[in-house]
């Protein structure tokens, strides 16, 4: 969708602000762009949409050469996200939404009822939202904003230049979630400048890392992190790569280890008889679709009537197989879980331990992990939570 051709941006006092830059942005990727201030990033991005213009080189949009469309026209064709949003003040937060499919010729009342359809689709509700002005939101509403506005008029390409930096952690951590859904959906052609490696790697498909001027490494998050293809781009991502990479490596059900089950309508001394049979001390219970439904120690069966039903504790301790490794990590410790469950919508699938995690990140990075670590069923064998 977006390619660079031995790209260069050079000012008249000598100062070069990108040299030589080549790569490609597929259609539907979202590609962030990361590094120091300075390096070139913003100035990359803002040559798409031609607020700059490049000295040397060729910039193509979904096959055309840019240089020869007119400015004002490519412009209304994009998307543009900043990060103070740069919404009108004057102007009531529907309004504001609308901009751009009134300024492409849209009806107003259908260029609102666009936008209204934005807003609910960013998490703000147009009755509500909608006649209020930009001074009455929160910086995280207004960033909200700030993406519905860029996608009213349903652009293909998306640039957004450090679109969460200006709201606190707890926020950008809520619209970064929120708008990975929304990528998800609508699939746009996105160039993300940011300078918070913890951003690039979470948002995007691919990272362009940039030294000064150049793109040192260009590839997806899990290979930036777990192959550095430089000493630069190895000290940029940080000595803690191989805890970044969690974030990005998602869980493989090979890694999945299958405990002790109780059937939910077992009777619970049957339950009991077999699990002691079996040396375990407790068991997850499942019903005959293969839904989990809990667990059970042997100590709560001891003398107990009825079916193991009535005796299933919740589980706290569980992620869903979309997830990643951070994701199951994060939950282990905050439930001192010596497993956690995996499951498939309400489907059972299995348990990661501490060392089948670890199994599965060695294998992300460098390509040095390997299958058939030792797996110590002591761990599957502790108790789940309290």
């Amino acid at each position: 969708m977006i390619r660079f051709d031995s790209v260069t941006k050079r000012y008249p006092d000598g100062t070069t602000a990108v040299d030589g830059l080549s790569f490609e942005v597929g259609e539907g990727e979202l590609v962030t762009l990361v590094g120091p201030s300075g390096c070139g990033k913003t100035t990359t991005m803002m040559m798409v949409n031609r607020l700059i213009d490049p000295t040397h080189g060729r910039i193509s949009v979904d096959g055309a050469d840019i240089a020869g469309v007119d400015p004002v026209q490519l412009r209304r064709r994009m998307g543009y996200v900043i990060q103070q949003t740069g919404l009108f003040p004057h102007r009531t937060v529907l309004d504001n939404t609308a901009t751009v499919p009134v300024l492409t010729g849209w009806k107003k009342a259908k260029a609102r009822e666009r936008a209204a359809e934005l807003l609910d689709l960013v998490g703000l509700d147009p009755g509500v939202y909608g006649s209020r002005y930009p001074e009455q939101l929160s910086g995280g509403q207004r960033q909200r904003v700030g993406v519905a506005r860029a996608l009213a008029a349903d652009p293909p390409v998306l640039l957004m230049d450090e679109p969460f930096g200006a709201v606190d952690p707890v926020v950008r951590d809520r619209l970064q979630k929120e708008f990975l859904r929304l990528q998800a959906t609508m699939h746009k052609t996105v160039l993300l400048v940011t300078h918070d490696i913890e951003e690039a790697i979470r948002l995007g498909d691919r990272i362009a890392v940039y030294g000064t001027g150049r793109i040192e490494q260009y590839d997806t998050p899990a290979s930036v992190l777990g192959a550095p293809a430089t000493p630069y781009v190895a000290e940029f991502v940080g000595t803690d790569r191989a805890l970044k990479q969690l974030s990005v490596t998602t869980i493989d059900r090979a890694d999945l280890e299958r405990p002790p089950f109780a059937r939910l309508d077992e009777p619970a001394a049957e339950a009991m008889t077999r699990m002691r049979t079996e040396g375990a001390r407790w068991a997850v219970v499942l019903d005959e679709e293969g839904e989990l439904h809990g667990w059970v120690g042997t100590e709560e069966l001891v003398g107990a009537a009825g079916t193991v039903a009535g005796h299933a504790r919740r589980m706290e301790a569980w992620v869903p197989v979309t997830g990643t490794l951070k994701d199951a990590f994060s939950e282990m410790l905050k439930h001192d879980a010596g497993w956690i469950a995996v499951l498939d919508g309400h489907r059972f699938l299995g348990v990661l331990t501490p060392t089948t995690l670890h199994e599965a990140l060695r294998r992300t990075i460098g390509g040095r992990g390997e299958r058939g670590v030792r797996r110590e069923r002591a761990e599957v064998d502790s108790v789940p939570t309290q």
